[in-house]
C-alpha cells in the first residue's frame, strides 16, 4: 500500500460497518449481526491507518457507519485510541460518531466524553412509532429524548437526523415530527427525503407493490415544510439537507462540500488526498481478508483531472445555501465559473433555478426542490 501524502488534509473519516439489522432502505456498506468479525475488524484497521503515513493533525474526525454505537465498549475505546493516534486533533476539533438511539446508555455517553468526542449524530429518523417500523427501526421516541438529554449533560452537541417521504407518511405526521425535533433542541438537524435504491429491500418491496413511493406534490410539500419550521425554530439552514444553532454547522461536511481532502478508513470507506480519490471494498469481509493478507483495501481509485476537479468543486458548493462566490471560484479552482459551465449555468438562472447576485451564485427556494437533478449537468 503506498503512502499517502498529508499536505493540507485537515479531516478523517473512520466507518464502522456493524449493524444489529439493515434497514429496508440502507444501501451504505454495513454487515448485520456479525459481532464474530469485531476483533479482525480492528486489526484490520489499525494495518490501514498505519499504511496511511505518519500522523498528522486534523480539524474534523468522524465515525460513521454502519452503526458505531453497536460496538462493544471496549472495542469501541480501542478505536478511540487508535483514531487519536492515527490523525490527532488540532486544538478547537469537532468530533463527531453517529449512534443509533436504541444502543446508547448513560455509560456509552461517558466514553464519548472521556476521550473527547464533541458531537453525537442520532440516527432518530422519526418520533412517530409507525413511520419507525415502517423504516424497520428499534427505537423510539422516548429513547430520542433520553439519549439527546445524557448527551447535552455531558457537554455533548447533538444532531438528530429525520426521514420523510415514508410511505404512509402524511404532511400532519411529518409536522409532528419536526416539531417534536426542535422541542428537544439539538444543536443541529439533518432532514433527508427517502430514497429507493437498488439492491435494498425496499426497492425490490416497491417493485412489487408492497411498497408505495410519495407522490413528488407531496414530497415537495415535506421539504419546504421542514426548511420553514425549523430555521422559524432559529436554525440556519446552510445546505440542501442541513439546519443549524449560529455556530454549530458540521465542519466536517463543510469541509466536503468546500472541496477539501479528507483522510478515510474502513470498508467502503472513500478519501480523498491530492486529487487523488480511493474507495475500498464495500464489503466488510472482503476488505478484512484484504488488510489482514497485508493486500491493498482499495476497489476504486480515480486521478482527477484539474477541471473534473473544478466541476466537483462547483456543484459542492452550490449544495450550500449560500452558495458559491464567484471570483473566489476562480482562485481555488483555475478556472472561470463562465468558461467552464457558463451555458448551463444561465440555463438554470433563466429558469430560476439559480439567481446570481452579489458576486455569488446559489440556489432558489425552487431550485432546492430539484437540486438533485440539476448535477449531472454541470458535472
Amino acid at each position: 500500500m503506498s503512502d499517502v501524502a498529508t499536505t493540507a488534509t485537515r479531516s478523517a473519516y473512520v466507518h464502522v460497518p456493524f449493524c444489529a439489522h439493515r434497514c429496508g432502505y440502507c444501501d451504505f456498506s454495513v454487515v448485520a449481526g456479525r459481532g464474530d468479525l469485531v476483533g479482525d475488524y480492528l486489526r484490520a484497521i489499525e494495518r490501514e491507518m498505519a499504511g496511511q503515513g505518519p500522523p498528522s493533525e486534523v480539524d474534523t474526525l468522524y465515525f460513521g457507519g454502519g452503526t458505531p454505537s453497536q460496538l462493544p465498549p471496549e472495542a469501541f475505546a480501542k478505536l478511540c485510541d487508535l483514531a487519536l493516534a492515527w490523525r490527532p486533533p488540532a486544538d478547537g476539533y469537532e468530533w463527531t460518531v453517529e449512534a443509533n438511539p436504541a444502543d446508547v446508555t448513560p455509560e456509552w455517553i461517558e466514553l464519548l466524553a472521556s476521550r473527547g468526542v464533541t458531537r453525537l449524530s442520532l440516527g432518530s429518523q422519526s418520533f412517530d412509532s409507525a413511520k419507525l417500523a415502517t423504516l424497520e427501526r428499534d427505537h423510539t421516541a422516548d429513547d430520542i429524548g433520553r439519549v439527546v438529554g445524557w448527551a447535552k449533560q455531558a457537554g455533548i452537541d447533538v444532531c438528530l437526523d429525520l426521514i420523510f417521504a415514508v410511505p404512509g407518511e402524511t404532511l400532519d405526521t411529518w409536522q409532528r415530527d419536526l416539531k417534536q425535533a426542535v422541542a428537544l433542541n439539538p444543536s443541529h438537524i439533518s432532514t433527508y427525503g427517502l430514497t429507493f435504491e437498488r439492491g435494498t429491500s425496499f426497492w425490490s418491496r416497491r417493485l412489487r407493490g408492497n411498497l408505495t413511493e410519495a407522490d413528488e406534490s407531496l414530497q415537495r410539500e415535506m421539504y419546504l415544510a421542514a426548511i420553514d419550521t425549523v430555521t422559524a425554530a432559529g436554525y440556519e439552514h446552510y445546505e440542501v439537507s442541513n439546519f443549524a444553532r449560529p455556530g454549530h454547522r458540521s465542519r466536517h461536511n463543510q469541509a466536503y462540500w468546500s472541496g477539501d481532502g479528507y483522510f478515510a478508513v474502513g470498508p467502503g470507506a472513500t478519501r480523498f488526498v491530492d486529487g487523488v480519490r480511493e474507495t475500498n471494498h464495500r464489503s466488510t469481509t472482503t476488505y478484512l481478508k484484504r488488510m489482514l493478507a497485508g493486500e491493498s483495501p482499495v476497489a476504486e481509485r480515480e486521478q482527477l483531472s484539474a477541471e473534473e476537479r473544478a466541476r466537483e468543486v462547483l456543484v459542492f458548493a452550490l449544495r450550500k445555501i449560500e452558495g458559491i462566490e464567484i471570483a473566489g471560484f476562480e482562485a481555488q479552482t483555475g478556472f472561470d465559473l463562465n468558461d467552464l459551465a457558463g451555458e448551463t449555468l444561465d440555463r438554470f438562472c433563466r429558469q430560476s433555478l439559480l439567481v446570481q447576485a452579489d458576486g455569488r451564485l446559489r440556489l432558489t427556494r425552487e431550485g432546492l426542490l430539484v437540486s438533485d437533478a440539476l448535477w449531472p449537468d454541470l458535472l
